[in-house]
């Protein structure tokens, strides 16, 4: 058998970026031959990945993008599977590059970013979790762009042309408080009409004269539309006045919002921690 080096496994762990057990049992393998080891990793660590591919990735950050002027950002959700990977540096700066990578090329889908696809295979074959890219929010300025990270959570851009310690203040509200809209106006239709019937049978259930349910309904439903539009919250700063009144105050305008959370939307596998355990000695009797 030939002879493994310390160096040998060394180098061969820089081309694959895989484990040093894994490389020395390659090289092994092919007889201390390189090119063959690594070939043999990649097609290995190509089969692990796609194993991978079936795993829930719900953890993740999300990787932002300002351009110098502030008028071009980008922000891109991409998921693994523990929160563990979501701190590794290598995985951050992926995130980073996509994000960089939407505001520049404007791709009008995930799939337009099938030039990551050969760095994301390398990434899960080094890192050993599947990784996605998810999605991404990107926005061309009217006026001027502020970013707020919260953590690598929550990433929010704002375009606001009022001073940037407004854009950065509302970028702050909206990762705090996540509208599902910018106005009434943009809610759309069917949202409202099911929330006033939710309304509805609940005013009933009061036993309130006609005139009385009906005024419980319009407060249930504008409550309703308040907390969920940015324009209609009160600011986190200053909960005695509305967004809308604050810009009004500051003669601003706010013209667009993008907001991404980490795994929003995405159903976690819970785990049974008793469960599993009583599984694993029913499974070593």
């Amino acid at each position: 058998m030939a002879e493994i080096s310390a160096g040998l496994v060394k180098e061969l762990r820089e081309l694959t970026g895989l484990g040093m057990m894994e490389c020395k049992k390659a090289l092994v393998e092919t007889g201390g031959d390189l090119r063959k080891a690594e070939e043999l990793l990649r097609i290995k660590s190509g089969a692990k990945a796609s194993k991978a591919a079936g795993r829930i990735a719900a953890e993740g950050v999300i990787g932002a993008w300002l351009s110098a002027d502030a008028k071009l950002g980008a922000l891109a959700e991409v998921n693994c599977e523990t929160d563990f990977v979501a701190k590794n540096e290598d995985f951050i700066a992926f995130a980073r590059e996509v994000a960089e990578a939407v505001a520049q090329s404007n791709p009008a889908d995930v799939q337009g970013l099938a030039t990551f696809e050969a760095r994301r295979q390398a990434l899960v074959q080094k890192i050993g979790e599947n990784i996605s890219i998810r999605r991404f929010a990107r926005i061309e300025a009217v006026d001027r762009l502020a970013l707020y990270l919260h953590g690598v959570k929550i990433g929010v851009l704002v375009d606001c042309d009022g001073a940037q310690d407004l854009g950065k203040d509302l970028a702050m509200h909206i990762a705090a408080n996540k509208p599902q809209y910018l106005s009434k106006s943009e809610v759309p239709a069917d949202v409202v009409a099911r929330e006033r019937d939710i309304a509805l049978a609940w005013a009933k259930e009061s036993g309130k004269p006609p005139e009385i349910v009906a005024k419980m309904v319009e407060g249930t439903v504008n409550k309703f539309l308040n907390e969920n539009t940015l324009l209609g919250q009160a600011f986190v700063k200053d909960d005695k006045q509305s967004v809308e009144k604050l810009l009004a105050s500051r003669k601003a305008k706010l013209n667009a919002y993008r907001i991404l959370v980490v795994g929003e939307g995405i159903e976690k596998k819970g785990s049974d921690f008793a469960a599993e355990v009583l599984a694993t000695a029913g499974g070593a009797r």
